[in-house]
């Protein structure tokens, strides 16, 4: 996804409606089929705006500079590999002493909430979660725990943070779209068509829904993650 954000050549254009706020309007998105889920960059100049509503959820974090957000009783400054999940309805403003590059998911079935901006916690209290299942496993079953700083109300949009001991896992059909940035380790992937990928700590990738890849990871990862997954 970096590397998406930083070449202006791919993508689509968000078509702009008339006085619509550079936060909104300054965006290119994945060529992809519609869906659920939007996911692209958003590249601003030095300034600022104010967004009256968002339109719905959506998670964004820094790839590159400074972004600060101002909404009732708070103000959240975001620094590169910092993110938050501005809900449906929040009404904020916006300001950047330079240009910033910020990744964002939007999960378009979302409905209004609290209207609120719910920061990504950068070390919270992971606790056990589940782990792979054991039929798919290569390798003993690793101890996996976990953080969910935001549930949409449909429980189909969720981001947090993640982490587990090494593990090797055959390939499996995800029925989930799913962002990650790699906070520790690294982890190879290999899909269908046995192309394969390596990430490591500070890379921002994501795994579409309905692909099909296996996992392995010989060291500990850690990740903020961004999942929807449908009922």
């Amino acid at each position: 996804m970096r590397e998406f954000a930083r070449d202006p050549n791919q993508g689509i254009a968000v078509a702009a409606a008339p006085g619509e706020d550079r936060f909104l309007a300054s965006r290119r998105c994945l060529n992809r089929a519609p869906g659920p889920v939007t996911a692209g960059v958003i590249a601003l100049d030095a300034g600022g705006g104010a967004v009256a509503s968002m339109p719905a959820d959506e998670f964004i974090i820094v790839d590159a500079g400074s972004l600060t957000l101002t909404y009732p009783d708070a103000v959240l400054t975001l620094d590169a590999g910092q993110s938050t999940v501005i809900q449906q309805g929040a009404a904020f403003s916006w300001s950047a002493g330079r240009p910033v590059s910020l990744i964002f998911t939007r999960y378009n079935g979302s409905q209004p909430g609290a209207r609120a901006i719910v920061p990504i916690k950068e070390s919270p209290q992971l606790e056990p979660s589940g782990a792979p299942l054991a039929e798919l496993l290569l390798t003993p079953t690793p101890a996996c725990r976990n953080y969910s700083d935001y549930r949409s109300a449909d429980g189909e949009f969720v981001c947090g943070t993640w982490d587990s001991t090494p593990y090797h896992r055959r390939a499996m059909l995800y029925r989930h779209f799913e962002l990650m940035f790699l906070l520790e380790g690294s982890v190879t992937f290999v899909d269908g068509t046995g192309r394969a990928g390596t990430f490591s700590k500070g890379d921002i990738f994501l795994v579409e829904q309905d692909a099909t890849c296996s996992w392995e990871s010989r060291e500990q990862v850690a990740k903020v993650y961004v999942i929807y997954r449908p009922a």
